[in-house]
C-alpha cells in the first residue's frame, strides 16, 4: 500500500490522517480527493502542499469519472474514505445531501475499487450507526440502530461495505469511531463551536440539559486507530475506535470556560434537537488486540486543543461568516433559550 487515496482529505479527521501517515511512513504517497464542500478547506493541508509525496485533486466521490482519473493517474492501491456529510443538524436539513455523499458516493468507490483491484478499502463510519446506547458498550456485533438522517446514510454505507465484501470478495474493512476533537475541526462541531463562541463572549447553545453523554477521542489517536486496520485489521471486519472519555457536553462546556477564563453564564440552554441520543458508547476490545490504545489523555489534549484556535484565528475567523453564518441561524434562531447558567 504504497500509493493511497484519501477521500474527503481536506477535511478535519482526513487532513490529519493524510498528515500522520506523511509523517509516520518516508515510503508512502498520499493523494487526496476532496469536493471542497464547505466543511473541505485548503487550509486544513498548507503545510503539505510543497511534499513531493503528497497530492491533491480536486473532485467528488460521487462522479465516478474523477474517483477513476484519480485512481489511473496515480496508481492507487489503497482506498480510506473519510468523504462524508457528518454534522447531524445538518442532516436533519437537508437530509438528501447525506444519502447522495454518504451512499451513493460511497458505491461509486467501491466500484472504483473492484475495478482497479485496491490491496485494501477502509470505510471511515461511527459510532452512531449503532444508536442511543443506555446501557453498557456497543461492540461490533451489535445491531445498528441509527436515529438520525446522518447515522442513518452512514449506516446505508457500512452495509454497502459488507455487501461488496461478501458478493465480490472485495478486501474492506470498517471502523466506527466516537466523538473526535482537535485541531481543523470545522466550527459547526460542539467542541470548535463552543471554543471560538466562548473567545468572542457569545453564548454557548447547549441543547436541553447538557447531560448527553459522548465518549471522546483526540484526532490523532482516531487516525492511528484507521492505520492499525488499514494494515492488521482482519478483512471484512468492523473496528471501534473510542477514546474512552465518556463525558456529560455540559462538563465538556464548563472546561471550556474554565480554561479560558470565561463566565458561565455564556451557556445558554436550549431547546433540544430532535432525537438526539442521550448517549454513545464504545467497547473497543477488538482494536485492541491489534495492538492500538489511544495515547492521550483527554484532559490535557483538551487544552492542547483550546489552545490551537486561540492561536490560529487566521484558520476559523474566515469560516465564521458567509454560509457558517446562515447555517447558524437556519439551527438556532429557532431554539427557545431555556436558561443562561449551569
Amino acid at each position: 500500500m504504497k500509493n493511497i487515496l484519501v477521500t474527503g482529505g481536506a477535511g478535519f479527521i482526513g487532513s490529519n490522517f493524510a498528515r500522520y501517515l506523511l509523517n509516520k511512513y518516508d515510503s508512502c504517497r498520499i493523494v487526496v480527493l476532496d469536493k471542497l464542500t464547505y466543511a473541505g478547506n485548503l487550509d486544513n493541508l498548507k503545510d503539505l502542499a510543497g511534499n513531493a509525496r503528497f497530492a491533491f485533486v480536486q473532485g467528488d466521490i460521487c462522479d465516478a469519472a474523477a474517483v477513476d482519473g484519480a485512481m489511473r493517474e496515480h496508481a492507487i492501491d489503497a482506498i480510506v474514505n473519510f468523504a462524508a456529510e457528518t454534522h447531524v443538524d445538518r442532516s436533519l436539513i437537508e437530509p438528501g445531501a447525506f444519502i447522495t455523499t454518504d451512499v451513493f458516493g460511497t458505491y461509486v468507490l467501491l466500484e472504483a475499487a473492484k475495478r482497479f483491484g485496491v490491496e485494501r478499502y477502509l470505510q471511515v463510519s461511527t459510532d452512531e450507526v449503532y444508536g442511543e446506547v443506555a446501557e453498557g458498550s456497543s461492540t461490533e456485533g451489535d445491531h445498528i440502530m441509527p436515529r438520525s438522517p446522518y447515522a442513518a446514510s452512514k449506516a446505508g454505507g457500512d452495509l454497502m461495505v459488507r455487501a461488496y465484501f461478501v458478493s465480490f470478495g472485495l478486501p474492506v474493512t470498517i471502523t466506527r469511531g466516537s466523538n473526535n476533537y482537535g485541531p481543523f475541526q470545522y466550527p459547526e462541531k460542539f467542541i470548535p463551536l463552543f471554543i471560538t463562541n466562548a473567545i468572542d463572549d457569545l453564548p454557548l447553545p447547549v441543547y436541553g440539559d447538557g447531560k448527553q453523554v459522548r465518549d471522546w477521542i483526540y484526532v490523532l489517536d482516531h487516525c492511528e486507530g484507521i492505520d492499525t486496520v488499514l494494515r492488521r485489521g482482519e478483512v471484512g471486519e468492523v473496528y471501534n475506535v473510542g477514546g474512552g472519555n465518556e463525558r456529560y457536553n455540559i462538563d465538556v462546556a464548563g472546561k471550556i470556560l474554565a480554561y479560558l477564563g470565561k463566565p458561565s453564564s455564556l451557556l445558554q440552554h436550549v431547546t433540544d434537537r430532535p432525537g438526539h441520543d442521550r448517549r454513545y458508547s464504545l467497547n473497543c476490545d477488538k482494536l485492541k488486540g491489534l495492538g492500538w490504545e489511544p495515547r492521550h489523555d483527554f484532559d490535557s489534549a483538551m487544552e492542547e486543543t483550546i489552545s490551537w484556535y486561540q492561536h490560529n484565528e487566521w484558520w476559523w475567523r474566515k469560516i465564521k461568516s458567509g454560509e457558517f453564518m446562515d447555517y447558524y441561524r437556519r439551527n438556532y434562531a429557532h431554539r427557545s433559550v431555556l436558561s443562561s447558567d449551569a
